[in-house]
């Protein structure tokens, strides 16, 4: 059996051994990175060095898909053939794509918008089922308070993927907030890159506040969304972390780090022995929102001081 394992992990690609203390000792841990998303390239990073202090004979497998639902369920299936004792995902889809292509595997999840809400789990308190982790739902109407604030929203122009789970539950909260507050929804959908820049077109045309989801297929192209959104004197607000510090006027963001130290500590209490579906869904404690000064100056904004008193963070 272990000969056979060896060799699937050899198929598999990367393996990185960690140093520490878990009880488990020989253990196996798949991770499901997705492509080059860099929120979840920093959670993997700290997850991994968070975990390194837990175990020192563990063997910890790396897979890298496209963002897809192909390239997720040829992942999983893979770790399917290793029979790892966790499987750790990072993002809503992974997660999801985890859930469907494998059995009786524990999982868990870091980075996952709204973990009820998609289905993951049947409450905050225990999943009921193999998997558990952390979440990273914020207050959206906190982050649309701040912009109206600033300045009223008549159109809202949303940027998501009708693909991933986070980015859908995320569409519907705003169509909440829009019938509360009074304003209208443009949305544009985003499966892949070749359609961003039509996208973009289409909600530039007819929004006069741009809303960016967690969307993975947005979030590789960031930075061009923020320059064509500058070049159209258009404030964007976000949940995607470092959304600010690359131009959104507002966002309200968790740390990718803390998801990934989560994470390292649900995988050693399920090496531990505890099970997964009786573990309480982590909620994230960092969450900034920040204040972007230089992109209110370029929009000729100016951002009242009961705004700037809720920031934790203001960029000058």
């Amino acid at each position: 059996m272990r000969v056979t394992r060896f060799i699937a992990i050899l198929i598999l690609g990367m393996v990185t051994l960690c140093g520490g203390n878990v009880s488990a000792a020989g253990k196996v841990v798949a991770t499901v990175l997705t492509s080059d998303m860099p929120r979840y390239k920093e959670a993997h990073r700290a997850f991994m060095k968070a975990l390194s202090a837990h175990g020192n004979d563990l063997e910890i497998i790396t897979q890298t898909p496209n963002p897809d639902p192909i390239s997720w369920a040829n992942t999983l299936r893979k770790f399917n053939a290793v029979r790892p004792d966790v499987i750790v995902t990072f993002g809503a889809p992974a997660t999801l794509a985890a859930v469907q292509e494998t059995d009786n595997i524990s999982i868990v999840f870091a980075d996952v918008y709204g973990p009820v809400e998609t289905g993951l789990t049947r409450s905050m308190t225990r999943s009921g089922n193999n998997l558990c982790g952390a979440s990273s739902k914020v207050p959206v109407a906190t982050l649309v308070r701040s912009m109206m604030d600033i300045r009223p929203i008549r159109t809202l122009g949303i940027l998501y993927n009708n693909r991933e789970a986070g980015a859908i539950v995320q569409l519907k909260e705003l169509k909440r907030l829009a019938a509360q507050h009074g304003f209208q929804v443009a949305e544009a959908n985003v499966p892949s890159a070749a359609g961003l820049d039509a996208a973009l077109n289409h909600l530039i045309a007819r929004s006069d506040c741009l809303f960016v989801t967690e969307s993975s297929v947005v979030g590789r192209h960031i930075d061009r969304v923020m320059r064509r959104a500058r070049e159209a004197r258009l404030p964007v607000i976000s949940t995607v972390p470092d959304a600010s510090e690359k131009g959104a006027l507002v966002s309200l963001e968790v740390s990718p780090v803390e998801q990934g130290q989560l994470a390292a500590e649900f995988v050693a209490r399920v090496l531990g022995g505890k099970k997964p579906g009786e573990m309480p869904i982590a909620t994230p404690h960092r969450v900034e929102l920040i204040v972007n000064l230089n992109a209110a100056k370029s929009l000729g904004l100016q951002v009242p001081f009961r705004t700037l008193n809720v920031a934790t963070k203001v960029l000058k």
